[in-house]
């Protein structure tokens, strides 16, 4: 078998230590792309499902995160239930809700009633339990594993996916990437405790 040592120390595994929010709030170029780059979807689909155009979705996507730039500061996790993706949803909320008014003062707009339907139907807060949080947390999850599977070595990353995403036994794995079985576990421990990191504050990770 072959040495662990590609996997155990090699190269690219030295992954940074900062939180993404922590970056964010000292005004981090790099954490405000990845920011975007993990959440910008899922602000497009609530625009969508709160009844806008895949174009104006768009816009106010770009709105919301110029928002979010101002107001990441106040963003805090104080109760139970708190989370970052309620706090974006809020933010959303209301600026399609500016939408919807500037297209009530317009002369082409739509009926009072099909805005009324528009606030009864959205709901105020951002529910954790509905059937669609499980799935937004998971493609938020996929995009940052995306973006930190620069920092690990192609060989970690094989034995991270395929024990915990394939739900495949270290042991064969090890045989696979003709690794040791401790070393597929410490691969996948050092890839989750990264992921926890650059979401800490953001998602809960178990």
């Amino acid at each position: 078998m072959k040495d662990n040592f590609d996997v155990l120390n090699g190269g690219p595994d030295t992954p940074t230590q900062t939180s993404l929010l922590i970056r964010v709030r000292s005004n981090d170029e790099d954490g405000w792309r990845r920011l975007v780059r993990l959440y910008e979807p899922l602000v497009v689909r609530w625009c969508r499902r709160m009844g806008l155009a895949e174009e104006n979705a768009a816009d106010v996507s770009q709105e919301v995160f110029q928002a979010v730039t101002k107001q990441i500061g106040q963003f805090r996790r104080e109760r139970a239930g708190d989370s970052f993706r309620g706090w974006l949803y809020g933010i959303t909320r209301n600026k399609v809700r500016d939408v919807w008014r500037k297209q009530a003062d317009s002369p082409a707009a739509i009926g009072g009633s099909t805005i009324q339907q528009w606030f009864q139907q959205t709901p105020d807060q951002y529910d954790a339990k509905s059937e669609d949080a499980p799935q937004e947390f998971q493609e938020v999850l996929r995009r940052a594993m995306d973006l930190v599977q620069v920092e690990f070595t192609d060989k970690s990353w094989k034995a991270f996916w395929q024990v915990t995403i394939e739900g495949r036994k270290a042991v064969d794995v090890a045989a696979d990437l003709e690794i040791s079985p401790g070393a597929v576990y410490i691969a996948k421990s050092r890839v989750l405790k990264r992921l926890r990191e650059e979401l800490d504050g953001l998602e809960e990770i178990e």
